[in-house]
């Protein structure tokens, strides 16, 4: 018989598990998106986080409608280069405030600017209402270079689960419209296929923060229409029909996460298309593993290189 997952769970994240498999925590797909949100609220409020030069909430008023953002600015003054980051939560949960330590931490630790984005959630706005705010708000970030103190030739996106699922989708948009000019695409732990029938997904289907059944209730809110959520590359991007002049790519998979052989589909997909691609399988981590970077060395070690990554590619 074969071992249990969690025997080759890193030690700190053992403790963490603890905790969200304990009786306080129901699992997501069991819950309606009002009271998924509130627990999740409830989980991950009011990192702290590093200092960061200067923050600033934003409106980005686009022609998708007023999406709300947040810029971390490391260099006030300074023209710096940008990161436009897409917060995870399966396209139903999160905002600018569950991003906010992820977010700032990656300001402060690569030196670029951040822009958060908080894109239209579903099921209130199903797809493709992320991708057209996440689309807008990269468009609207590269118009107001000026205004930002950002170098619009000098423009990464990123994103984290659902957010990385959104990073790949814009930077194959941009690629085909001819613009904005995306240099890099920092992708944690993507959602890259609505299919969800891979090994991983069976493998590491229950107890480790992320489930089988969460993620087919996450695409059934952000796309009923499974044919369509299975073959429209604005959802699933590992089926771009040419995955050939897309930017390079930095792909922070998680070992024990059910996203991660779909993750490494994409990377694979990339790199054969001619992609500059750099992807690390963490051992021992778990979906989400980034966001709990204050309590662990192993997630605060794979935030540091991410960022250290996103800087080196933008110069």
């Amino acid at each position: 018989m074969p071992d249990s997952p969690l025997q080759h769970v890193d030690e700190e994240f053992r403790r963490i598990l603890k905790l969200l498999n304990g009786p306080a925590h129901t699992p997501v797909h069991q819950l309606t998106p009002a009271a998924a949100r509130a627990q999740a609220e409830y989980l991950f409020q009011g990192p702290s986080v590093q200092a960061v030069g200067r923050q600033d909430d934003l409106v980005a008023q686009t022609n998708a409608g007023d999406i709300p953002c947040r810029l971390y600015h490391p260099q006030p003054g300074e023209r710096l280069p940008l990161l436009v980051y897409y917060h995870g939560g399966g396209w139903v949960l999160g905002n600018l405030d569950s991003a906010h330590g992820l977010t700032a931490s990656l300001a402060a630790r690569s030196g670029c600017a951040v822009l958060s984005v908080d894109y239209r959630l579903a099921p209130e706005n199903p797809f493709p209402a992320a991708v057209e705010d996440a689309m807008a708000a990269l468009e609207w970030a590269t118009d107001s270079a000026e205004s930002l103190s950002i170098d619009k030739t000098r423009i990464a996106v990123g994103g984290d689960s659902a957010g990385g699922n959104l990073a790949a989708v814009v930077s194959i948009l941009a690629r085909d419209a001819g613009g904005p000019a995306v240099q890099y695409q920092l992708l944690i732990y993507p959602a890259t296929d609505a299919a969800c029938n891979t090994r991983s997904m069976d493998r590491f289907a229950e107890g480790l923060v992320l489930e089988k059944k969460d993620m087919f209730w996450f695409w059934s809110h952000y796309c009923d229409d499974r044919s369509v959520r299975e073959n429209d590359v604005r959802a699933s991007p590992l089926r771009v029909a040419d995955a050939g002049g897309l930017p390079p790519a930095y792909c922070l998979l998680a070992e024990l996460d059910p996203l991660i052989d779909e993750g490494q589909a994409y990377a694979d997909r990339l790199e054969a298309a001619g992609v500059a691609v750099t992807c690390r399988r963490v051992p021992g981590a778990i979906h989400a593993f980034l966001g709990f970077w204050q309590v662990s060395s192993l997630a605060d070690r794979e935030l540091t290189l991410a960022a250290k990554a996103v800087a080196a590619a933008l110069g």
